[in-house]
């Protein structure tokens, strides 16, 4: 379950100071479980009450490396064109099913010529048609106010403008739909904002990777 900000004031607090000296129009964000640990990969998106004008998309990438997608959750604008670069030795068949964009890039190494434009919100979970471990998701926003938490459990959005906004996290393994965590933030033209949540999630149940039989590493 989700539950208010004063649950993690101390957190929230200690965030704040982490990010040293803050300036105006910035949004701190602390994500926690049930037990209190910091929530990796967790998307926090502020979406402004007054519409504004988007900027234009930047080209990101999602890496293959090692035999995993780096990185496990990326978050990007509406629009956005992402390339997946294979750096690894073997060929790997990136595609996903998901209704927000569903594509396929067949077995390939090095860089696909044209990268991938997610036109459309929503989260779009990628997967390997040879290596079955592999997962990662690209969540699009369509606000461009966004981040992605690192292992403390923080992010800091930057760039807002004065005025009200629906913030919201998601995550994979979020038991609760994401629309259960908005809550209601007001940006001033003096302040930094802060917001956090205690989320509920549901067991990993990605698949491991297998030993070789040599036992010397991975597949």
């Amino acid at each position: 379950m989700c539950t208010r900000s004063e649950f993690l004031l101390p957190a929230l607090l200690a965030a704040m100071l982490g990010f040293g000296a803050a300036s105006a129009h910035e949004l701190v964000a602390v994500v926690h479980d049930e037990a209190g640990a910091p929530i990796e990969d967790a998307v926090v998106v502020a979406v402004p009450e007054t519409p504004i004008k988007l900027p234009a998309p930047k080209h990101e990438s999602i890496v293959q490396e090692t035999k995993e997608f780096h990185p496990f959750v990326k978050a990007v604008l509406v629009g956005t064109p992402v390339e997946f670069p294979n750096r690894d030795d073997v060929m790997h068949h990136v595609y996903s099913f998901s209704p927000p964009h569903p594509f396929e890039l067949k077995a390939y190494g090095g860089t696909p010529p044209e990268p991938i434009v997610f036109d459309k919100p929503g989260v779009v979970a990628l997967g390997c048609n040879i290596h079955d471990w592999m997962l990662a998701y690209v969540y699009v926003s369509e606000s461009p106010f966004f981040g992605v938490t690192g292992s403390d459990g923080q992010v800091q959005l930057s760039g807002l403008t004065p005025g009200r906004y629906a913030v919201r996290v998601w995550h994979p393994r979020l038991v609760a739909g994401e629309a259960s965590t908005v809550q209601s933030i007001t940006i001033t033209s003096n302040n930094v904002g802060a917001v956090a949540w205690k989320l509920q999630l549901k067991r990993d149940t990605r698949i491991r990777r297998a030993p070789t039989r040599s036992g010397g590493g991975y597949r």
